[in-house]
């Protein structure tokens, strides 16, 4: 083995390089991406429009990776354009080898062309597969790129993947950098709206990962204007304070870890806090890798093995005891980051890390500097093995209580829960579940529902709050035990997705400040102990109207004041005097089962909102804030947010 070194020293030797075309490698040619735009980024829902900024923000990371950029800046112009603005060297505009043709337009031009395929222009890319700014250029009804170099500004603007401006020379300039301005086909997308939250936490995760880069994110549009200006010193560091900051730390600094061998680098941060919840958030070459990978593996047979031998030696853990590692990562806040040449990764989307070497890597760089970070601090080394042998205990407790619930269901749906009114289709694909607050809600809901493919689960009382809450306090809880048996498919670690009895569960509460206490509540559950249920799309929330509208015959339905008023002012017409009653739902309970099933239940009228997980580290955050122990921080985003609290888009 190769003597690790410190990532600092990588950089210390990084020797100027001149990017040039002859850098620029083509594979193959562009038509494909419009014809299968959800091969390259995802979807051409939101997600896959927002992915094209991060295409070409990559690109621009890469620059900074490589040492040569310092600042980018993300603009989201009037008219939902956006402007992508690096400092870096450059894109080259010489002429490329292969082709003939300058670099630029080779880059935005040809599918599978870029540095990052051999011949020296970057050693560490997240741009995996060279087809960023060709997709993103395929993919806008137009593009401009401006490239500063050689004291010279370079132009060349595209429509539709094709060249309506040739490379032009359209100034000087005393700088170096890149800056691409483009609009999304409509023809391509189902939305053309950004959404600047999500563009900002993908930048704020950007600016943790790149200590010491400056990364803007600008909103121009006309009543939406706002900017924020990242730059963190403390690099990942400050991304763990960050995540952790509605908890309470066990211990007061971050352990920090990283070294390098060759070409790979690895960096790991972690705190621990008083909570029972995991947060593990990877990357590789600044990617995000949501579906973990090798280096996660690596970090966790390290962690495991580390805290016991440590345990072992202070005398916590005698002979032949030990803590799993589920128990040695309750309560952990880590975030692990890698940077390697050659990375493989799992297609375009690039959600999960397949190199064995890194498994190899991150495991020595974390044995060796937690063992010697645990030799010099062994009062929190002895608070962390005391927490891991503490949650040991639970999750025994635990195992017990997973074993009483599997010991009533022994039979295989002869032990539902008495409340439940089942449905008759045994199709899980067909079916599905509809949880509901309230007997009396419930009541109206069995009369009303279809029974071939509808159950009804009415719940009672206050539900249990898992985020304060151990494992084995959740699986003997008299007002869970019921969701749990319904659905079938276990709980925690047992949880299989294919024992599922239902593929749609549908949380049906009042649009009320109770109804949404009783939907975060069910929502927390899932998110800790029910993970994939949401991963693949299955959760659901009732939205049911708050007025009706009649006028004569006509009866309409609103969903929140702004449509009330719009419609009434719809009923009127031409006769402003006109006579519109308005009435406003109470509350499901007080729906007789025809209106209940006409607003709320009948698939051809209802409306369903999806629970997404489009971000695990801002999930948490928001569960931790909501539903945890700090209640400063939960009522300054109470109050923060009041103005929109029914309104809230689950």
């Amino acid at each position: 083995m190769s003597e690790l070194k410190e990532p600092n020293e990588l950089r210390s030797t990084q020797v100027e390089h001149e990017y040039t075309g002859s850098e620029i490698q083509v594979l193959e040619g562009l038509e494909a991406v419009r014809k299968r735009p959800g091969m390259y980024i995802g979807s051409t829902s939101e997600s896959g429009l927002h992915h094209l900024v991060y295409e070409i923000v990559d690109n621009a990371i890469d620059e900074a990776l490589a040492g040569y950029c310092t600042d980018i800046t993300v603009t989201i112009n009037p008219g939902n354009t956006i402007t992508v603005t690096d400092n870096g060297r450059g894109i080259p505009v010489d002429i490329q080898p292969q082709t003939g043709r300058p670099a630029l337009e080779v880059v935005y031009t040809i599918l599978h062309a870029g540095g990052k395929f051999g011949g020296g222009g970057y050693k560490v890319s997240g741009g995996l597969h060279g087809v960023g700014a060709s997709v993103v250029n395929a993919l806008s009804e137009w593009l401009e790129v401006q490239v500063h170099k050689n004291n010279k500004i370079y132009e060349m603007k595209f429509a539709r993947g094709h060249i309506t401006q040739e490379m032009t020379v359209v100034g000087e300039t005393a700088y170096t950098g890149t800056t691409v301005t483009f609009k999304p086909d409509p023809e391509m997308f189902d939305t053309l709206e950004f959404n600047y939250e999500t563009l900002h936490t993908r930048m704020r995760e950007e600016a943790f990962l790149n200590a010491g880069l400056r990364i803007r994110t600008v909103d121009l549009r006309p009543g939406m204007e706002q900017e924020h200006d990242m730059c963190y010193e403390g690099g990942i560091r400050e991304f763990v304070q960050f995540i952790n900051k509605n908890k309470t730390p066990l211990h007061e600094d971050v352990i920090y870890m990283a070294g390098s061998r060759e070409d790979c680098m690895a960096e790991v941060a972690m705190q621990y806090n008083d909570g029972y919840q995991e947060v593990m958030v990877s990357f590789a070459n600044n990617v995000h890798t949501p579906e973990g990978g090798m280096h996660e593996e690596g970090f966790r047979r390290a962690l495991t093995n580390t805290l016991n031998a440590y345990g072992r030696k202070i005398g916590l853990l005698k002979n032949d005891d030990k803590v799993s590692g589920e128990d040695c990562r309750e309560g952990l806040t880590c975030v692990i980051s890698v940077k390697l040449t050659e990375a493989q990764f799992e297609g375009q989307t690039k959600a999960k890390l397949g190199n064995a070497e890194i498994r190899t890597m991150v495991n020595a760089v974390v044995s060796d500097k937690l063992e010697e970070y645990l030799e010099e601090n062994p009062a929190v080394g002895r608070t962390i093995v005391e927490k891991a042998m503490t949650a040991s205990r639970a999750r025994e407790a635990a195992r017990r209580a997973r074993e009483n619930i599997r010991r009533k269901n022994a039979l295989d749906g002869a032990t539902l829960p008495g409340k439940l009114a089942d449905c008759y289709e045994r199709d899980a694909a067909l079916t599905e579940i509809y949880i509901v607050e309230g007997d009396s809600a419930g009541g109206s809901a069995k009369q009303g529902r279809d029974s071939r493919f509808q159950a009804i689960l009415p719940l009672w009382g206050k539900m249990l709050n898992v985020e304060k809450a151990r494992a084995d306090k959740v699986y003997g809880n008299d007002k869970l035990t019921p969701v749990i048996t319904a659905l079938g498919a276990g709980i925690g670690d047992d949880f299989d997705l294919e024992k599922l009895r239902y593929h749609k569960v549908i949380i049906m509460a009042d649009a009320d400040v109770d109804g949404a206490h009783i939907r975060t509540l069910l929502l927390t559950f899932f998110f800790r102990f029910m993970r994939p249920l949401i991963d693949k799309g299955y959760v659901y929330a009732a939205v049911p109207p708050l007025f009706k509208l009649t006028r004569g015959k006509q009866v309409r339905l609103a969903f929140d004041e702004k449509e009330r008023d719009a419609i009434s002012a719809e009923l009127r017409g031409d006769n402003p005097n006109a006579k519109v009653d308005i009435s406003r739902f109470k509350g499901l309970g007080e729906m007789d089962p025809h209106e209940l099933w006409e607003t709320t239940m009948d698939p051809r009228t209802r409306t369903l909102k999806r629970i997404t997980m489009a971000d695990a580290v801002k999930a948490d955050e928001i569960f931790t804030l909501l539903m945890g122990e700090k209640v400063e921080p939960r009522r300054e985003y109470i109050e923060q947010n009041a103005g929109r609290a029914m309104n809230l888009d689950y």
